[in-house]
């Protein structure tokens, strides 16, 4: 199994005595990490995409590509990329220059985002949410197989025997599609034959088994073979030297993270019991040892019946030496631990 971390690249900008200076910094500390995280042995970094103060992710092909030439093996992916608010040929592009400069080690995982502010940002339509992600994934994945493009579409302007460049250094750019809870993006990864990666932050992982086997199915009907229809999950995670230790540190950003967000949505507030629920046997978060945390992992993955590749999210506040040492632990132990 592949073991990786997907960060937001958290601002730290977040009062009026904080400088812009500090977002530099934090952009350092996170390719630090980034490289840290190549150097013990892990498979993946991610990094998302926002449109939002708290998150300094907003261009991350710009991330990674400085990831890029300070690291030697680990791949480098989006998670995810807003697809529904960018031109798939710009999107194709930029990862296919990122795949230039690391010899092969890009990866994109398309998704329509779990926040909206990119939409009036880029001049598009709501109303229009699922139509746009459609007709723009079909165009990417069309530029993926085709150098050459003539093409027509509702939400772009069409392409005339027009020429995309540059090509990757891979002979097929991999593309995850990247999906919340709604069974019609699980339907559309497997029609598509495109391997998925679930993001689940909060509930029972194992809920999530129905909609794995409607990808499966649909993988299935489609004429894929198993083998093609990998599934990887990204859930909020940590790892320290004790559970109560990982918890103790992980707790106080990631509830007021939560109730942030649950403020803009309508969620009830997050309470030390609710969260000790979610670190539960069943819960969504994976955090405690590294025993613990590999335990879990491979219960997660038994869940849904098989994963094939594991992204931890740490972004709640967490201090970068912290995020270090969990990385160190989870590169040098949870990892080797998962794979024996």
């Amino acid at each position: 199994m592949e073991i990786g971390i997907d960060s937001f690249a958290a601002s730290p900008q977040q009062s009026e005595n904080s400088t812009a200076k500090d977002n530099s910094n934090s952009m350092a500390e996170l390719l630090e990490r980034i490289e840290l995280a190549d150097q013990v042995g892990l498979d993946i970094f991610g990094i998302g995409e926002h449109h939002r103060k708290e998150f300094l992710d907003s261009a991350p092909t710009m991330i990674l590509a400085a990831a890029a030439a300070r690291t030697k093996n680990i791949r480098l992916t989006s998670a995810v990329t807003v697809l529904s608010a960018a031109d798939p040929v710009r999107v194709f592009q930029n990862f296919a220059t990122l795949d230039l400069i690391s010899n092969g080690r890009a990866e994109i995982v398309a998704g329509r985002g779990s926040f909206t502010e990119s939409f009036p940002l880029f001049g598009f339509n709501l109303q229009d949410y699922d139509a746009i992600f459609s007709e723009k994934l079909a165009l990417l994945l069309a530029i993926r197989e085709n150098e050459i493009i003539d093409w027509s579409g509702k939400f772009r302007a069409p392409l005339h025997h027009q020429a995309i460049y540059p090509r990757p250094v891979q002979k097929q750019l991999p593309i995850w599609l990247g999906v919340g809870g709604t069974p019609a993006s699980f339907v559309r990864a497997g029609t598509l034959g495109l391997p998925l990666m679930v993001a689940v932050i909060g509930g029972e992982t194992h809920r999530f088994r129905p909609l794995v086997d409607l990808y499966r199915q649909a993988g299935a009907k489609a004429g894929f073979a198993p083998d093609q229809l990998k599934v990887g999950l990204h859930s909020f995670g940590y790892a320290a030297n004790t559970k109560e230790e990982a918890m103790d540190n992980f707790y106080p950003g990631y509830e007021k993270m939560m109730n942030k967000v649950g403020k803009e949505r309508g969620w009830a507030p997050m309470s030390r019991a609710k969260f000790a629920a979610q670190t539960g046997e069943l819960g969504a978060i994976v955090i405690g040892s590294p025993e613990e945390v590999a335990e879990k992992i491979l219960r997660h993955s038994e869940a849904l019946g098989g994963i094939s590749r594991f992204s931890f999210q740490m972004d709640v506040g967490l201090s970068h030496a912290q995020l270090l040492d969990s990385i160190r632990l989870i590169g040098r132990k949870v990892s080797p631990l998962v794979n024996q």
